[in-house]
């Protein structure tokens, strides 16, 4: 299995697959929007305008399995994160990240870098980021503030 044959839904309910990232540094990102570390939205965001011309990508997905902190519809969460910090990088449909109800792509992304607490999401704004050719190179705790991905990112985009 690759990171290429999941599928995902935007915010606006459109099926993709990641392979339309193929070739491109990704980093996915578990967000919410009622979060202490919610802020880090706009180092998301910064990131992603920076590079996206030298085919890095932010793909964000919404979970309300920490404290309940994303508890809004899919245009709550558009409408919140562009207004409060501009996000133009890819957002979609709130997803579970832990559980039974996991998503394909963080079942994947957990199995392929298991964290400090093995095979499961600390919290929000836990951050993978995945090379050129799908493979995931690392992952970040949630703490993390994404300017410290940069050298990484740097390093895998040539």
């Amino acid at each position: 299995m690759s990171i290429y044959d999941i599928e995902v839904k935007t915010i606006n309910g459109e099926n993709i697959q990641l392979e339309n990232y193929k070739g491109k540094v990704i980093v996915v990102v578990n967000t919410a929007s009622k979060c202490g570390l919610t802020p880090q939205y706009k180092g998301l965001e910064e990131l992603y305008k920076n590079y996206k011309k030298k085919d890095v990508i932010v793909l964000g997905f919404p979970c309300n399995q920490f404290g309940g902190q994303e508890p809004g519809n899919s245009q709550e969460i558009t409408d919140f994160c562009e207004i409060n910090y501009g996000v133009s990088f890819p957002l979609f449909e709130k997803i579970d990240v832990n559980g039974k109800n996991t998503h394909p792509l963080f079942a994947y992304l957990k199995k392929e870098l298991p964290g400090i607490f093995g095979r499961k999401i600390k919290w929000n704004f836990t951050k993978f980021v995945i090379d050129k050719t799908g493979t995931p190179i690392k992952r970040f705790a949630p703490t993390t503030e994404p300017k410290k991905m940069i050298p990484l990112i740097e390093k895998l985009m040539v």
